[in-house]
């Protein structure tokens, strides 16, 4: 099973242009408050809380504006995160995983409907116990995120049970 969350990720960068446009729409007011000598207002820090909440916002998209790439095809497991910007130019923000089925330990799917995440534990020779790898799932579709969990089970079952 292959697939990648690109058509879903192509809104993150509108919601950035729109953040920065309000963001600095509300910078210009509080300036021009300040400079109005008419009004005699104080600026207070409920002239604030819209930039707070829209800087907060950009944080979050930011950490969840990410492309998912899966592939399960073959004997290899390909996991990889990356920017949204400028990725089809260079990668950035980029967080890989690639190694074979049989080393795939164990992994958790986490859901919280504004974020997801995949960890995956991968068994090494040289360090004792796992590594451990998060990506990012929060733009996958539904389907595509239950495929993903039922491609990794299979993966699991199909495996021989380690020995200690």
């Amino acid at each position: 099973m292959r697939f990648t969350n690109r058509n879903e990720v192509k809104i993150i960068p509108s919601i950035y242009i729109v953040l920065i446009a309000v963001f600095v729409t509300n910078v210009f007011v509080n300036i021009e408050i300040m400079a109005s000598s008419e009004t005699e207002q104080e600026i207070t820090f409920s002239h604030f809380v819209p930039n707070i909440l829209t800087l907060l916002l950009g944080i979050y998209v930011h950490k969840i504006g990410q492309v998912f790439e899966f592939d399960s095809d073959g004997e290899t497991l390909n996991f990889k995160n990356n920017g949204v910007f400028f990725s089809k130019f260079m990668e950035y923000r980029v967080k890989k995983a690639e190694f074979p089925k049989r080393k795939l330990g164990k992994f958790d799917f986490v859901d919280f409907g504004i974020y997801s995440a995949l960890t995956i534990y991968i068994r090494s020779r040289r360090k004792k116990g796992y590594r451990k790898y998060t990506f990012n799932t929060t733009f996958l579709t539904r389907k595509k995120k239950r495929g993903m969990v039922d491609s990794l089970n299979k993966v699991l079952e199909t495996l021989p049970k380690p020995t200690a």
